[in-house]
């Protein structure tokens, strides 16, 4: 093991931000072990968050949480973003996961939690894991 924290799916910090879910649990515990994200998971998770009605005070709260989680967020660069392409092509992958796969690999992570990717697949040495697999019915 090379000591790379995970890289989470934006499903995850939302799971985690959630009450009464059991996936909640799994993604606390997750967020727990010293992970990394990327700004385009803080993107989306306060997109999820708005359609959620979360007012804006409890998503900057939440927001200011997962940057003391992971203060220096993976970025979207024009170069993860020509990754992105060739993964999107190679892998059927809709843009927006193939810009969190290649995040996740420019970050040099082994694994990317994530519920919408495929469970087990590698990619390069990244391996996409479900981290809800038994805790979903």
């Amino acid at each position: 093991m090379s000591g790379k924290p995970a890289f989470l799916d934006t499903n995850v910090l939302v799971y985690a931000a959630l009450e009464n879910d059991p996936r909640s649990e799994p993604a606390r515990a997750l967020l727990a072990t010293g992970v990394i994200f990327s700004v385009q998971a803080l993107n989306e998770f306060v997109s999820a968050a708005r359609k959620l009605r979360r007012e804006w005070s409890e998503i900057q709260e939440a927001h200011a949480f997962l940057e003391a989680i992971c203060p220096t967020p993976a970025p979207i660069t024009l170069a993860t973003h020509r990754l992105a392409l060739e993964i999107a092509q190679r892998f059927g992958y809709h843009i927006v996961d193939a810009l969190m796969i290649a995040a996740a690999l420019d970050a040099s992570s082994e694994t990317l939690y994530s519920e919408d990717l495929q469970d087990g697949q590698k990619i390069g040495k990244l391996t996409i894991r479900n981290p809800f697999r038994k805790s979903v019915r």
